[in-house]
């Protein structure tokens, strides 16, 4: 039994010096935790944002470093629409507030693929906590290239998607 508090004892005590550790990065760093931030960060995982928004994530499984994140990408999703571009949202939201993200993020309508209609539904508290990740990144990278019409063939690379069905 005493070896089994002792086990218990060294990982309490490995686990503190693992936060104290983290924490004091953190400070060093000039960032404190941020419990929302860090929310936006988890949203833009599981949201599948990084999957259109930042280049090669999908196709690497994820294998891309944070700081190549939401940067957009060149590569065309062609369809019956025309030719749309993720667009770089470092770039994006650095102009709006948070107020206006919000408000933009309700209103929003694009082309596909972008599943506007699911990020009209997100909650207030995930839209700010997006937003906050999103800010807390460098403004880096290119903007997107423009929407192309469907009657003008985009440049490469691009994936076709079929017409629907009629």
């Amino acid at each position: 039994m005493g070896h089994c508090l002792g086990r218990a004892a060294l990982a309490v005590a490995l686990a503190a010096v693992l936060t104290a550790n983290a924490a004091a990065q953190a400070a060093k760093d000039g960032k404190a935790p941020d419990p929302v931030r860090e929310r936006g960060r988890y949203l833009a995982i599981i949201g599948g944002c990084n999957d259109c928004h930042t280049p090669n994530y999908a196709m690497s499984g994820g294998d891309v470093d944070e700081s190549q994140w939401l940067t957009g990408d060149s590569l065309g999703w062609r369809g019956p629409w025309g030719t749309t571009y993720a667009v770089n949202l470092r770039l994006y939201m650095q102009d709006l507030t948070e107020k206006e993200w919000v408000g933009k993020a309700r209103q929003l309508q694009t082309r596909p693929p972008m599943p506007w209609f699911n990020l009209n539904k997100m909650a207030d508290a995930d839209l700010r906590a997006f937003y906050r990740y999103v800010r807390s990144l460098s403004p880096t990278g290119e903007p997107a290239p423009a929407y192309v019409p469907p009657n003008q063939e985009p440049k490469p690379p691009y994936v076709t998607f079929p017409a629907p069905p009629k």
